[in-house]
């Protein structure tokens, strides 16, 4: 971040929010012209300090309401086969996330499904058919208390 000024600064702000704002109304809010805006966005694009654009979608009205944590624990650690998980997991469109950890499990996996009959069905027909599982424990989201995409600096 040290590369990074404020006008830099308010401008990943701004993009946070509203990613769609066009340059001559980001501009405006800055108090700049078009042309040092854009020119500042597409560094920022070019040294990666903004990787992509995105629509965040309602799970509830894509029927996807419920959310689950699912820790999973591999029988064996060898290379290959973390690595062949990682790709059976990649390809399951329910995980939204996966992250490799530290603890009594190797991976956690955030799922989301339509509803309990969904998440069942997703274990029973997709997740248990994945080699090399030894432990899965799920832990069921009750309410989405805090939810942000949007880095604080």
């Amino acid at each position: 971040m040290e590369n990074l000024d404020k006008t830099d600064l308010q401008i990943l702000k701004h993009l946070q929010e509203n990613s769609n704002i066009n340059t001559k109304d980001l501009a405006a809010k800055l108090f700049l012209t078009v042309t040092p805006v854009y020119e500042r966005i597409k560094r920022l694009e070019r040294d990666g300090y903004i990787t992509k654009y995105v629509a965040l979608l309602d799970k509830k009205k894509m029927n996807r309401g419920m959310t689950v944590f699912c820790n999973v624990r591999l029988k064996e650690h060898a290379k290959n086969v973390g690595s062949n998980f990682v790709k059976d997991i990649v390809a399951l469109p329910e995980i939204i996330e996966c992250y490799n950890i530290a603890g009594d499990y190797d991976f956690m996996l955030k799922i989301l499904v339509q509803d309990m009959s969904s998440y069942q069905d997703f274990v029973m027909n997709k997740l248990s058919t994945i080699e090399n599982i030894g432990n899965t424990n799920s832990i069921f989201v009750m309410g989405e208390i805090k939810h942000s995409t949007a880095l604080e600096f």
